[in-house]
């Protein structure tokens, strides 16, 4: 029966540490400020070619 409580004690350890690191990392990923979305490259426009 030691084993089995052991066992048991074991998994819900480990899940409550998963559950942690997934929520610790989707904090982080909310934390960090969007990057702003500027062209590397623009073009100058001369009119329309068509």
């Amino acid at each position: 029966m030691s084993r089995l409580l052991a066992a048991a004690l074991t998994v819900v350890a480990a899940t409550a540490l998963a559950v942690g690191a997934a929520l610790g990392i989707v904090a982080l990923l909310d934390a960090t400020p969007d990057q702003p979305n500027t062209p590397l490259i623009t073009y100058e426009q001369t009119g329309q070619e068509r």
